[in-house]
């Protein structure tokens, strides 16, 4: 689960601005990854919200004044087995935060793509430590 905040920030209330908009950054930040990576994405739902619950949040290690860009919530694919029960495999992106923090058009679109990616890498089974190497955290 990836702790994008940067810091404890009291998080303000702020308009995202457009849904259209935002839905289009994630689209093109999807569109970009490279296969083989890209055919994992049919194994996850793609979510946007405007910002986590307080349950997510707490479940991330987060009080209720940090953000939360992105969330995995599932199974990685490292750890598939012939006896593991179905869980929905799910990447959440929250809006709020990232608008928030990002009001540069150029700066909101790359934290978008870094998000995407930092997700996906859960799903595919790269720990935190190892996307903090990669400089993808």
């Amino acid at each position: 689960m990836a702790k994008r905040a940067r810091g404890s920030v009291r998080r303000r209330r702020v308009s995202v601005g457009s849904a259209a908009r935002f839905d289009e950054l994630v689209q093109r930040a999807l569109d970009s990854i490279p296969e083989p990576f890209a055919r994992a994405l049919d194994e996850v739902a793609i979510v946007i919200d405007d910002e986590p619950s307080r349950q997510q949040l707490r479940e991330s290690g987060l009080g209720p004044d940090e953000g939360l860009y992105g969330l995995y919530e599932g199974i990685p694919r490292t750890e598939y087995a012939a006896d593991w029960a179905f869980v929905p495999n799910k990447i959440t992106l929250f809006a709020r935060p990232l608008v928030e923090d990002f009001p540069d058009p150029a700066e909101l679109e790359h934290e978008v793509w870094i998000t995407v990616i930092h997700e996906l890498a859960h799903h595919l089974g790269i720990q935190e430590s190892r996307l903090h190497d990669l400089g993808v955290d």
